[in-house]
């Protein structure tokens, strides 16, 4: 997959984009991603990209010329993806999104900054906006960082087991059951029997109960939406009630 991020800082990058995950998956070809600077597309003396907004306001607001030079000049001859605008009103990111995303081909994903990017620029050269929250952040950059992050895991191969994105948070529509690793006792604390045994189907429903029970506490909303089934239903009225009682 190749991700190309348009942006007016694309030294924010370099730390994120070759360490960890996703340095190793750059390494191995699994993940193409590069930077694009704006600034040199715009076509003023002193390459300014921002301006003062029409009918007034406090801070600057990106133009729209640089921006589309720069996202034709990502696009090249033959784009087959899509164009991403990092933006607070754009669809919430979410598990399920990204997924969707890592079957593209190609993503541009374009990061604002100042006080926003003027309309025509969005209106002509994004196919999409996407949100990572409901917050400000000073640009897209964090964002962009963030939905990179986030959809190469769901490439085949860039966590090295297939199994390790659908285990996880959000995954199915709840949080994860607690992890442990060794040693089997620390500081007094020891690691649930259930989990030492070796019988998977125990553990397979240790697991589904711990992540119905974190869900129910941290996250009670993310229920409405999950994929219950009977058991889980049957699961989650006892943990309701044990609550009750505890209370």
């Amino acid at each position: 997959m190749k991700i190309k991020i348009l942006t007016l800082f694309p030294a924010m990058f370099d730390g994120v984009l070759s360490a960890s995950i996703l340095g190793r998956a750059r390494e191995q070809g699994l993940l193409d991603v590069s930077v694009l600077d704006i600034r040199p597309f715009s076509d003023r003396k002193h390459k300014n990209t921002d301006d003062y907004p029409f009918g007034g306001g406090a801070g600057m607001v990106m133009t729209a010329q640089p921006i589309r030079d720069a996202v034709v000049a990502a696009m090249g001859d033959d784009f087959q993806g899509r164009r991403i605008y990092l933006g607070p009103r754009g669809s919430r990111l979410t598990s399920e999104k990204a997924r969707e995303l890592s079957r593209e081909r190609e993503l541009i994903l374009l990061c604002g900054h100042y006080e926003g990017v003027d309309q025509r620029a969005l209106d002509t050269c994004v196919d999409e906006e996407i949100s990572i929250g409901d917050y400000i952040l000073t640009g897209g950059e964090l964002a962009a960082m963030v939905l990179t992050d986030c959809v190469a895991r769901f490439i085949p191969g860039v966590l090295g087991s297939a199994e390790s994105p659908e285990e996880e948070s959000f995954s199915d529509g709840l949080l994860e059951y607690p992890q442990y690793t060794r040693p089997r006792e620390w500081e007094g604390l020891c690691v649930p029997d259930v989990l030492l045994n070796g019988d998977h189907a125990k553990i397979r429903a240790w697991r589904r109960r711990e992540s119905l029970k974190a869900t129910l506490r941290f996250r009670p909303d993310l229920l409405e939406g999950a994929p219950l089934d009977e058991r889980d239903l049957k699961m989650l009225k006892e943990l309701k009630e044990e609550c009750s009682c505890e209370s």
